[in-house]
């Protein structure tokens, strides 16, 4: 496999990229606590991640998806236009309000995760299991795991 050398980011880039890293938003850092260190069923994300000329909140390059939060600061021809070049770049753009990470947290994160294991390029032997212990395909959000319970024997005998 031929590997594409690229060239390096301007320093300025890279400052950016730390001074927005060192100054995340609340639902920025929220989200952050889940997609870190592998946190989110082993898939490595990084934050406030160069993709030029833009730097994207939150992106996972093994699965080329880019997670975007929005607050009231976005516009929204131009969050279309990034999306579109992203897009144009092979990127698969996620976006949510900042609100629904800070009120939704769980839902939000599982629904990451569904994206992020759908975009699997070869299938896996078996689904991992999300941040609530859910396996894939199960409904998002974190609900309760309810237990079953037993059934009574015939003639309301127990064991």
């Amino acid at each position: 496999m031929t590997r594409t050398i690229k060239p390096p980011l301007p320093s300025q880039v890279l400052e950016q990229a730390k001074r927005l890293r060192s100054s995340m938003t609340d639902a920025e850092r929220r989200l952050w606590q889940y997609l870190r260190a592998g946190r989110l069923g082993g898939f490595k994300f990084r934050r406030q991640h160069p993709v030029p000329p833009y730097i994207v909140d939150f992106c996972c390059v093994e699965r080329r998806l880019v997670i975007e939060l929005d607050g009231s600061q976005h516009n929204e021809v131009v969050d279309a236009e990034r999306t579109r070049y992203l897009q144009s770049q092979g990127w698969r753009v996620v976006r949510y309000w900042n609100n629904e990470v800070l009120l939704q947290t769980e839902a939000v994160v599982m629904a990451i995760f569904g994206i992020v294991d759908d975009l699997a390029l070869t299938p896996a032997p078996a689904p991992r299991p999300g941040p609530c212990g859910q396996r894939k395909g199960a409904e998002s959000g974190c609900e309760p795991m309810v237990r079953q319970q037993p059934v009574p024997a015939p003639g309301g005998e127990g064991l």
